[in-house]
């Protein structure tokens, strides 16, 4: 077999679609990158087992068609190290020997028989099938990601999940200790239906949607499920058994409504964060006529920080408790330069919505308190 191709196209395939690769691989096979080379087209695939990636290259000067697999760190580190330029593979068929020739040298590596790298399964007939605008699949998965949890006993939790009916698809995430949920209300599916996307491919998708155009084609049944970018195809084993009713746990009724600049909030929570005590992280929010108070101390360390940022808000006095990194993860994933900040009393959840919601949708973020000592 022989082809051209651009080494820069090709390095930049490989090192996204050898993020799905796992350090410990049950087949040694599966430390390799496949190439299959058909009807003047290369095919490469990377996977662990249970996610695989799929990625498409022109290439030049064809001969011959088949599959070989070649180890991944090597090939990657190489070719990276090569400017633009076409580079020229020539595989023997029988012993899968390998030289890549380029403008000033070349390397020469053994492969391996691509037939022995494992099949994904593919997605049967009956399967069922919702077409997504990639921008709005990014914006969903960038901010539910961070809330999912990574807890062995609850694995339902950790994955985004995708809950479909004729109304809206709603991306929601969890860990217990804070949830998100993001309604698409341009968004319909034919008939309810639901899926858990584990997080490492949530996180594969996180990386390569900012360079998709058009839509996302999501194919899924009861196990599995197929994503279709324009690029990249990336397809996994979904997580078994029913996520909990995330709707029950949102507060509908917290009378008390603060509104405050985003970014202010932000930048006074990081600062103040720092005298926080190490283990539990924890920050005390004070609300007032028109001031949001936020404090820290660290009783160890005799260390404290106080700052005050103005908000609208017209209530009674109130005091409530967080930890602060999960409040900042919430408030990054909002893009509204000003949110709301509703509370019951210092033992229930806050919400954490946009002042403004973007366009057809209906963000929520929800965030248990902690325990004040004072």
């Amino acid at each position: 077999m022989r082809f051209n191709v651009s080494s820069t196209s090709l390095s930049n395939r490989l090192q996204t679609i050898s993020r799905v690769q796992s350090s410990k691989n049950a087949l040694p096979i599966l430390d390799c990158i496949l190439f299959e080379l058909s009807n003047g087209e290369l095919k490469m695939t990377a996977s662990d087992s249970e996610t695989t990636m799929v990625t498409h290259l022109e290439v030049t000067d064809v001969e011959g068609e088949g599959k070989f697999a070649i180890g991944a760190k090597q090939l990657i580190s190489s070719i990276k190290e090569i400017s633009e330029q076409p580079i020229t593979f020539n595989v023997d068929s029988n012993s899968f020997a390998i030289e890549v020739n380029y403008q000033n040298g070349k390397y020469n590596l053994i492969g391996q028989n691509g037939y022995e790298f494992p099949v994904p399964t593919r997605m049967n007939e009956g399967c069922r099938s919702l077409s997504i605008d990639s921008q709005v699949m990014m914006d969903g998965i960038n901010r539910c990601l961070f809330a999912a949890a990574d807890d062995e006993l609850r694995p339902q939790m950790n994955g985004v999940y995708f809950d479909m009916t004729p109304e809206s698809l709603t991306f929601v995430a969890s860990d217990g200790h804070k949830l998100v949920r993001n309604r698409i209300l341009s968004i319909h599916a034919d008939e309810p239906s639901a899926f858990i996307l584990p997080k490492k491919p949530a996180l594969l998708l996180k990386t390569v949607l900012p360079k998709a155009e058009g839509e996302a084609v999501v194919r899924y049944d009861d196990r599995n499920a197929e994503i279709e970018l324009t690029d990249y195809v990336i397809s996994c084993r979904l997580i078994e058994g029913r996520y909990p009713n995330y709707n029950s746990v949102i507060p509908t009724d917290n009378p008390f409504r603060v509104t405050a600049d985003r970014m202010a909030f932000i930048s006074a929570l990081r600062r103040v964060s720092v005298f926080a005590s190490q283990s539990s992280a924890l920050i005390k929010i004070h609300v007032d006529q028109g001031t949001l108070t936020v404090s820290a101390q660290d009783l160890d360390f005799s260390t404290s920080a106080e700052e005050h940022i103005l908000c609208d808000y017209e209530g009674t006095a109130m005091s409530i408790g967080f930890n602060g990194p999960f409040l900042i993860d919430v408030l990054n994933s909002i893009t509204s330069n000003d949110i709301v900040l509703e509370l019951a009393d210092p033992s229930r959840a806050g919400v954490i919505t946009p002042a403004e919601q973007e366009d057809n949708e209906d963000l929520i973020m929800l965030l248990m308190p902690m325990m004040l000592k004072d």
